[in-house]
C-alpha cells in the first residue's frame, strides 16, 4: 500500500495519482505502461488506466472487493505459491492490450493474523488462506483492449480443466495479439501450455504433460514470428530416468499438431534457457553437464546434429564452476556472474575452512542413493586426530539443491571457522538437478525417503574416526524443519540438539497430521534439546502451527526452548535476523562444544599414595 506522486522533471510540477472518486488515496500498485506515458494502478482491487499522465483515469474493472475479488493483483496463494509476485497483469508489447487475472476468494476460508504490539489491545487482520483440503480461489484470465472502444475478452482454459480446480501458472505475450498461457490442475499432475489469440479468445493446445510437474512457471522462448518455441521438458535417458532438456516445438498447419525436436540429451539437466539468438541460430542455456553441482553456459544450434558448445568452460583463468548471466536485448553480448570458484583456490589463505564433496551415502533399500551429493565443511585447522561435533543442515524443499559449487557464507560458517564444528549438507531423494527419477521418489510420500537419506548421511559420517557421535546436531529450515521433526521420530538418541526454524516452514501441517505417530517415540524428544523459532505475524506459516506443536511437546515432557519475534512476518527484519543468527550460533556452540574432562588434583594423588 502506498501513496503515489507524479513528478515532471522539466517543469518540476507534482501531482497525486488518485482515482477520480477519491483524494489522497492509498493504492495497491502503480506502474508505467510500455508505450509513451500510459500507466495503470490498482485501487481497492480494481484496475485503473490512463493513456497519459494528464488524461482522465478509466476504471477497467468494477468487481474488486477487499479480501474477496482481486483484479490484476495476486491474493496470498498466487503471490506466494504460483506467480511468486503480487503482480497479476501483463502488458502486450505495443501497450494496446492488458492481460490480467481475476481471482475470486469467496469460498476460501479466512485466516486471522494478530498484531500484539503498539496498542493497548491486540489487533488483527483477516485474509483468505486455503489450507490443505480447503477451496482454492477460482481464477479467470481476461485481456482488455485499451485503444479504441474498451473491449474485454476472456481466455478460457482447456476443456479438461474447466470442470475442476486449476491454476494459471504463467502468462507471456509472444506478439501484439497472442499470448502463451500455462494452465495446471490443482494436483499439479496435469499441465497444458496454450497459445491464445486475444482478439477472438481462442486458445490452441501446444504442449501437455501428466507428471508430478516442476518448472511450471518457466516462460517459453519464442522465435520472432511465433512459429517455434523452446522449453525444457523431461526426457528419458536410460536407466537414470528423465532429465530436463531443451525441446523445440514447431507448429504445424493442422490444428493441435506440433513437431517436437529434442536439442539436448544426457544424464544432466538444462537448468535455464537464457536466450534464442535467431540471427545466428543459437540457443544459450545453463546446464549441470559434468557435475550436478555446477552451472556452465552452453550454446546449441537448432539445425543439423545439434552440437553443443561450452562457452564458459574455456575461461580457465577464472576457475569458475558456477555461473549466472544476463544477455543484452540484441543477444550479442552476455554479462557473466561468477558465483563460485574452485574450492581449493577460494579457501587458500583464509580462515573459513575447506569443503569436501562425497557421493557415497547409501540408505537401506535405496537403489538410487549410491551417488547422492554430500558436502562436508571442515574447520581451517582440521586434524584427524581430534574429535569434532557435527551439524547437519537440512534446508531444502522438493526440487531444491543444498549441495552446489555456488559460494555461500551463512551463520553456520561461523561454527566451522571459529568453533571447530563440522557442518554437512545432503541432497537426498526429492532433490532437484539429479533427474526426475530422484525427484519423484518423494511423490505422495513426503517425509519418508528423504528422512531415511538424511539419517543415512549421519550414520555414514559417524564412520569417520574424527566425528564425535555424542555431539550430533540438526538444523531444519523451511521444509527441512519438517524433515528434522520426522528425524526425531525415526531415531533413538542419535541427535543431541535440533532447531526448527518455523519462520520459513511451509509444510508444518504435515507434521501435525502425523503427531500420533511422532509421539510414539518420545524418548529422543526428552533427551535432546529442541529449539523452536517463529515470527508471530507470519502470514505464510501461522503461529497456530507452533502453538499446536508446543502443546504436544509439553504433553510428552519434551526438552524444548522457544524464541519468538513479535509481529515479525515471513521474512524477519534485519535486526531480528542478526539476533536470530547470534542465537543459533550460541545454541549450537553450547550444544556441540567439546567436553574437556578436568585433570585430577595433585592433592588427591598424594592422598591416594
Amino acid at each position: 500500500m502506498a501513496s503515489y506522486s507524479i513528478y515532471n522533471i522539466h517543469t518540476r510540477e507534482v501531482w497525486e495519482l488518485d482515482p477520480p472518486e477519491v483524494l489522497n488515496s492509498v493504492l495497491q500498485y502503480a506502474e508505467w505502461g510500455v508505450q509513451g506515458q500510459q500507466l495503470i494502478y490498482i485501487f481497492e482491487n480494481n484496475i485503473y488506466y490512463q493513456s497519459d499522465v494528464k488524461s482522465n483515469s478509466l476504471r477497467l474493472t468494477s468487481s474488486g472487493k477487499e479480501g474477496v475479488i482481486f483484479n490484476g493483483i495476486a491474493d496470498w496463494l498466487y503471490e506466494e505459491e504460483i506467480l511468486q509476485s503480487h503482480v497479476a497483469h501483463w502488458w502486450s508489447p505495443d501497450g494496446e492490450r492488458l492481460a490480467f487475472l481475476v481471482l475470486n476468494d469467496t469460498l476460501v476460508p479466512n485466516m486471522a493474523l494478530p498484531r500484539f504490539t503498539g496498542s493497548s489491545y491486540p489487533k488483527g487482520k483477516q485474509y483468505p488462506y486455503p489450507k490443505a483440503g480447503q477451496p482454492n480461489p477460482t481464477v479467470k484470465l481476461y485481456v482488455v483492449n485499451l485503444y479504441g472502444p474498451t473491449h474485454t475478452q476472456e481466455l478460457t482454459p482447456p476443456d479438461s480443466l474447466k470442470i475442476r480446480e486449476h491454476y494459471v501458472a504463467m502468462v507471456k505475450w509472444i506478439s501484439k495479439t497472442k499470448t502463451t498461457v500455462r494452465w495446471m490442475s490443482r494436483a499439479q499432475n496435469v499441465s497444458i501450455l496454450t497459445v491464445c489469440d486475444t482478439t477472438t479468445g481462442a486458445c490452441r493446445h501446444e504442449e501437455t504433460s501428466e507428471l508430478w510437474l516442476s518448472k511450471q512457471n518457466q516462460e517459453p522462448v519464442f522465435s520472432r514470428d511465433g512459429s517455434r518455441f523452446f522449453l525444457t521438458v523431461p526426457v528419458k535417458q536410460g536407466g537414470r530416468g528423465e532429465f530436463h532438456h531443451i525441446a523445440m516445438f514447431t507448429t504445424q498447419f493442422r490444428a493441435y499438431q506440433n513437431e517436437v525436436r529434442h536439442l539436448t540429451s544426457g544424464n544432466w539437466e538444462v537448468t535455464k534457457i537464457l536466450a534464442y539468438d535467431e540471427s545466428n541460430d543459437n540457443i544459450y542455456f545453463f546446464s549441470t553437464e559434468g557435475s550436478p553441482r555446477r552451472r556452465q553456459l552452453f550454446s546449441v544450434k537448432t539445425v543439423g546434429l545439434f552440437p553443443r558448445h561450452c562457452l564458459t568452460c574455456e575461461l580457465n583463468k577464472a576457475h569458475c564452476l558456477f555461473f549466472n548471466a544476463e544477455i543484452n536485448p540484441s543477444d550479442q553480448h552476455i554479462l557473466l556472474h561468477c558465483k563460485g570458484k574452485l574450492v581449493a583456490e577460494l579457501n587458500a589463505n583464509t580462515d573459513i575452512g575447506f569443503s569436501f564433496y562425497y557421493s557415497k551415502v547409501i540408505a537401506n533399500g535405496c537403489f538410487l542413493c549410491s551417488d547422492l551429493p554430500l558436502k562436508i565443511s571442515y574447520p581451517p585447522d582440521f586434524s584427524e586426530s581430534r574429535h569434532y561435533g557435527l551439524l547437519l543442515v537440512v534446508d531444502g524443499s522438493p526440487g531444491g539443491q543444498a549441495v552446489s559449487d555456488r559460494f555461500i557464507l551463512d551463520w553456520d560458517s561461523v561454527l566451522v571457522s571459529s568453533d571447530n564444528i563440522i557442518v554437512a549438507r545432503l541432497d537426498g531423494r526429492g532433490s532437484g538437478f539429479l533427474g526426475q527419477r530422484v525427484l519423484h521418489e518423494v511423490h505422495q510420500r513426503l517425509g519418508t525417503v528423504e528422512v531415511q537419506d538424511q539419517i543415512a548421511a549421519v550414520e555414514y559420517m559417524l564412520t569417520f574416526p574424527y566425528i564425535d557421535r555424542t555431539r550430533i546436531g540438526v538444523f531444519g529450515r523451511g521444509y527441512g524443519a519438517y524433515i528434522t521433526l520426522m528425524m526425531l521420530k525415526s531415531t533413538d538418541s542419535l541427535l543431541k540438539c535440533s532447531v526448527l526454524l518455523l519462520i520459513l516452514l511451509t509444510l508444518l501441517w504435515l507434521a501435525l497430521l502425523q503427531f500420533s505417530s511422532v509421539l510414539q517415540n518420545v524418548q529422543p524428544l526428552r533427551e535432546q534439546t529442541l529449539m523452536l523459532v517463529h515470527g508471530t505475524a507470519d502470514a505464510n506459516v501461522h503461529f497456530q502451527h507452533t502453538a499446536e506443536l508446543i502443546k504436544n511437546l509439553v504433553k510428552v515432557g519434551a526438552n524444548y526452548s522457544m524464541q519468538i519475534y513479535p509481529d515479525e512476518g515471513h521474512f524477519l527484519s534485519q535486526r531480528s535476523r542478526q539476533h536470530l543468527f547470534a542465537s543459533l550460533t550460541s545454541f549450537y556452540r553450547e550444544c556441540l562444544k567439546e567436553e574437556i574432562l578436568p585433570l585430577p588434583d595433585d592433592d588427591d594423588e598424594e592422598e591416594e599414595e
